[in-house]
């Protein structure tokens, strides 16, 4: 069975994107089957993971749709990862399936017919309270959420919790929170370690142990289309990257052991 884990925050700008691809690759390092869900209309996951959005015939939306699945629409990537493309027309998919049965049960019927295929199933959502994120969350066995250690980085946790908890109650009761990832870090800035702090005061142990770092070659990678352990193995971004695969394969593992 996937181990689903949608990664959202409905504060944009918080290297969620940039997460999805990087964990995606170094999970794919250690010889893990990952698949990579971009359900962002603005398609940032399919351009950093290599994929011109001309040679994006069919994507998830055709998959909500009905008209394709899965496997059909997949495409490999550069990084060792199965890679589900989005486009744009996606951001008309609230309307589209408004009238459409169980709409927010959609992306979570999708995945049972790759369940037994993939160690691990990551989804982008987009930075926005809508029928894709309710889908993500529906289809998901757990929440990782990227929080930069700014200012309003707790106002805008306060309202994802909430979303998470209600979903908790429609849809799906097990939904957990598989951590809180603190991104774009600088251990020279005063008000990022205040931050920090208030994580761990707030959330304890669902804070990764890994932090990512502002690095150069990270923010450099998506632009050549990849995953900053194919740019530059040795970039302290990459380092975080292939620490925090290894911090949540070890996290699963006490879980698998303590149930």
């Amino acid at each position: 069975m996937s181990r689903i884990i949608a990664l959202t925050n409905q504060k944009g700008g918080v290297g969620k994107t940039t997460t999805c691809i990087n964990l995606a690759a170094s999970l794919a390092r250690t010889k893990r089957k990952v698949m990579l869900i971009d359900l962002d209309p603005q398609g940032n996951a399919t351009t950093g993971s290599g994929i011109l959005r001309d040679q994006v015939e069919h994507s998830i939306y055709d998959v909500l749709l009905g008209e394709k699945t899965l496997l059909e629409v997949a495409q490999e990537t550069s990084g060792n990862f199965t890679l589900i493309p989005s486009e744009s027309g996606l951001a008309g998919a609230q309307a589209e399936l408004n009238d459409v049965p169980n709409r927010d049960h959609i992306l979570k019927k999708a995945l049972t017919l790759v369940n037994d295929q993939y160690d691990f199933v990551l989804i982008d959502c987009p930075p926005a309270l809508n029928v894709l994120t309710v889908n993500a969350l529906v289809a998901a066995d757990s929440v990782l959420i990227p929080v930069q250690c700014e200012y309003y980085a707790l106002e805008g946790l306060s309202g994802l919790l909430e979303t998470i908890g209600k979903i908790r109650q429609a849809y799906n009761p097990e939904l957990a929170i598989e951590g809180l990832l603190r991104t774009m870090y600088d251990g020279r800035n005063s008000l990022a370690n205040e931050v920090s702090d208030q994580l761990h005061e707030h959330f304890g142990d669902k804070v990764f142990r890994t932090l990512i770092p502002r690095n150069v070659r990270l923010a450099e990678a998506p632009s050549y289309g990849k995953a900053v352990i194919e740019y530059d193995m040795h970039c302290t971004g990459s380092q975080s990257y292939l620490a925090l695969a290894g911090e949540l394969l070890r996290k699963i593992e006490e879980q698998s052991n303590g149930s």
